[in-house]
């Protein structure tokens, strides 16, 4: 199951409206202990428990000390869904639907978290998680 976070959730709810009960973001019904606003460092443990896959725009969340903290004590994996250019949740949608079935590979290939891939329009690459800063 995924999880958009507030930077991607046109591509969620546009996902939702295609019929996929396999998404939900802040504010949704079927994730009340995540209400839109909660903060990068508040929502992180309750998706790493849960086993979602996190779809972000936000590029840096995986590079900031206490974040990549979090990734690391509770199994984050993410997708960073982008490009040189900023992507509407349109754009995003198509991306998305494009290289799903490649992610899907990619979550079973690397298991447990934490780990991230970037998803862009030419494809799914590895990104590096720096160590854990608390180790």
């Amino acid at each position: 199951m995924y999880f958009t976070d507030e930077n991607a959730l046109g591509l969620g709810k546009l996902l939702e409206r295609l019929g996929r009960d396999d998404v939900v973001y802040p504010g949704h019904e079927r994730l009340p202990d995540v209400p839109r606003g909660t903060d990068d460092l508040d929502w992180l443990p309750i998706v790493g428990a849960r086993g979602l896959i996190v779809i972000s725009r936000e590029r840096h969340i995986r590079t900031r000390p206490a974040e990549l903290r979090a990734y690391h004590e509770h199994g984050v994996r993410s997708v960073w869904i982008g490009a040189k250019q900023d992507l509407g949740p349109q754009q995003q949608l198509e991306i998305f639907l494009r290289h799903e079935e490649r992610l899907k590979r990619e979550i079973i290939k690397r298991g447990p978290g934490p780990w991230a891939v970037a998803m862009g329009p030419s494809g799914i690459r590895p990104l590096i998680l720096r160590p854990n800063p608390g180790a």
